[in-house]
């Protein structure tokens, strides 16, 4: 839901009238015994199949029963029963929704098989069933609705959870150590509240025209029960001699539901969120394990990697995204990770924190943060980890802050799920965590939305949840490249400085080698899913062994150059996952290559992955 579109109330005239038309069935549905002239089983033979008049303003039906007076009783069972139905409904149909929407696979598989089976009945097939089988009765009828209303409620909020779940903001509970359970309850349920109400709203007046349907055969309501189907179906015997008697049933049944319907659409255009389009169906949000392949692990760094591999499934059998990775990252270190779009660079990140959307699998020799093999560990282990351990700081914060949630909570969510503070506590220090980092009157912006920060100060809160936890390593992917070149200062400044006061190691993601180049103790290069060199960033920046590295530094302008003419570019693209060239994946672009090239897997050796390292005199031009 948009935050800004949220706080606003719906503003088309329909929907208000609606609202307002269902506010006032709802009192005179409550207060029915207050406000009906006469009991509604009141029989008065003198007045029978009267029309409406002073005494009886919607007439009396042949009892002699005033038809206003039941109008008013029968908008007590319209209402009952559609808000049974729902209620039941939702309370089946949404956790359901959720759950195999959120774990994917065969849990999603059989959820919808089984859907499928039952929402090939008709409803009112069905509900004749479950009559048959339980007796009549409004209870039992609405229970039969309830049911195909359930699986219907499962296929919108499955559909939406499978478009909420790759959002960033879930990947950035998940880093932040939030279990399951919290992430679907917490996260994601409150961003998939919108259309799941305007689907509620809508299956009211369904009920309702349910109820109606099923009271008219006989199948509701007990006999004598004022009912607006009962009463219609009583009509039809008398129309003839009095045609008043449908008329106001009718009328009520055929306003109550299109006033829900109405209602339905206000809803949705006032909390839909535009762009949701296109759903992935059938992935799996099950993240894969990092299995050990076996290797020596060195144990001098906080964080070690080695041949790390990260593979997705392809008609052609499964594609290498990332492959063979290897590095490590000091305690306090700024660790440069740079290279085109489509590198790898954020895969990589990603499958350090066990965080590869399904259906990749990710493979290492070994994967260690400060001592710990995360090699082999399940996703529930992988969360204990995360926060503490990992953090993320995304590219947009914006799509990593959940919409729909006060920036203090995103940022107190992990120290009580990690520091087991309290509601109280936590508030405290999240204010703390936001003055840390920088944001001015931080307490009174706990209560904030992430929409009523600039792009700026939106990333500060991005990093200040990031660092709840005190982690140990800090992954910043590419958290400069939407702001302006003043705010990338700060920002530059305020991660800089959050190294110094907390010792937190930071792998740096980015494509901009000036802000590498500035921040880094060391960088490796990525190109085609490998690391093609690694260096001290002042040796690397000064003499490069890689003719990619060199390429990218001369594509890059410095601040003293008078620009005549287009700008220098690196001419190709990087190679697609499926289409990488045999031997070295960067011959078809390299000025340097040779026969040799082409020959087989280049290894990487003495800091850098090529066979000519030693006789070229690489620099930038």
């Amino acid at each position: 839901m948009n935050a800004d579109v949220r706080r606003r109330p719906p503003a088309r005239p329909v929907t208000v009238a609606c609202a307002l038309y269902l506010l006032v069935l709802v009192v005179t549905a409550v207060a029915a015994p207050v406000l009906a002239p006469y009991p509604p089983d009141r029989v008065d033979l003198s007045v029978r199949l009267t029309g409406p008049s002073a005494a009886h303003w919607l007439g009396a039906d042949e009892l002699g029963r005033d038809q206003l007076s039941r109008m008013m009783f029968g908008a007590r069972v319209a209402l009952a029963a559609s808000f049974e139905a729902v209620a039941l409904g939702l309370a089946a149909g949404v956790p359901l929704g959720l759950l195999v929407g959120y774990l994917g696979g065969w849990w999603d598989r059989v959820a919808m098989r089984l859907a499928d089976v039952a929402g090939s009945i008709p409803t009112l097939l069905f509900a004749f069933a479950i009559i048959a089988a339980l007796g009549r009765g409004l209870t039992n009828a609405m229970l039969a609705i309830s049911i195909v209303f359930a699986l219907n409620l499962l296929r919108v909020t499955r559909g939406a959870v499978l478009v909420e779940r790759e959002r960033a903001y879930v990947d950035a509970a998940r880093v932040l150590g939030l279990g399951r359970f919290r992430t679907m309850v917490g996260e994601i349920l409150p961003n998939v509240a919108g259309p799941l109400v305007v689907q509620a709203s809508i299956f009211l007046g369904v009920a309702q025209l349910f109820e109606a349907m099923l009271s008219f055969l006989g199948l509701g309501v007990g006999t004598g029960t004022a009912s607006w189907g009962q009463m219609l179906d009583r009509s039809r015997t008398y129309a003839a001699e009095q045609p008043w008697l449908p008329v106001f049933p009718g009328l009520a049944v055929t306003c109550t539901v299109l006033a829900f319907n109405l209602l339905g659409d206000g809803l949705r255009d006032a909390l839909g969120r535009a762009g949701d389009t296109g759903l992935p169906w059938g992935r799996s949000r099950r993240r894969p394990v990092i299995h050990a392949t076996g290797g020596a692990v060195s144990r001098m760094a906080l964080l070690t990697v080695r041949g790390l591999d990260v593979r997705f499934p392809s008609e052609d059998g499964p594609v290498a995204v990332v492959d063979g990775v290897s590095f490590d990252v000091a305690e306090g270190e700024v660790f440069g990770l740079v290279g085109e779009s489509g590198s790898g660079k954020t895969m990589t990140a990603l499958a350090v924190a066990g965080l590869v959307p399904a259906p990749g699998t990710i493979g290492a020799r070994a994967v260690r943060l400060d001592g710990r093999e995360l090699t082999g560990r399940s996703d529930a282990e992988l969360a204990r980890v995360r926060g503490p351990g990992i953090a993320m700081v995304f590219q947009d914060p914006w799509d990593a802050l959940s919409p729909v949630h006060p920036v203090g909570r995103q940022i107190a969510e992990p120290l009580r799920t990690h520091a087991g503070l309290s509601r109280r506590a936590a508030r405290e220090r999240a204010a703390e965590l936001l003055a840390q980092v920088g944001v001015p009157d931080a307490r009174r912006r706990l209560d904030d939305y992430p929409f009523q920060f600039s792009g700026g100060m939106a990333q500060r809160v991005m990093i200040a949840q990031a660092l709840a936890c005190d982690p140990r390593l800090l992954v910043a992917d590419e958290p400069t490249a939407a702001l302006d070149v003043t705010v990338q200062r700060q920002v530059l400044d305020l991660l800089l400085d959050l190294r110094e006061r907390f010792r937190t190691s930071i792998l740096l993601i980015s494509h901009d080698l000036g802000v590498v180049a500035e921040v880094c103790d060391r960088v490796a290069v990525m190109y085609a899913g490998q690391i093609v060199e690694t260096a001290p960033a002042s040796r690397l920046f000064a003499a490069p062994r890689h003719p990619y590295t060199a390429a990218l530094l001369a594509a890059t302008p410095r601040a003293t150059e008078q620009v005549a003419g287009a700008l220098r570019t690196l001419p190709g693209t990087v190679p697609e996952p499926g289409a990488r060239p045999a031997g070295c994946r960067f011959r078809p672009r390299c000025a340097f290559a040779v026969g040799a090239c082409a020959a087989g897997p280049v290894p990487f050796a003495d800091g850098a992955r090529c066979l000519r390292r030693d006789e070229l005199v690489l620099g930038r031009e």
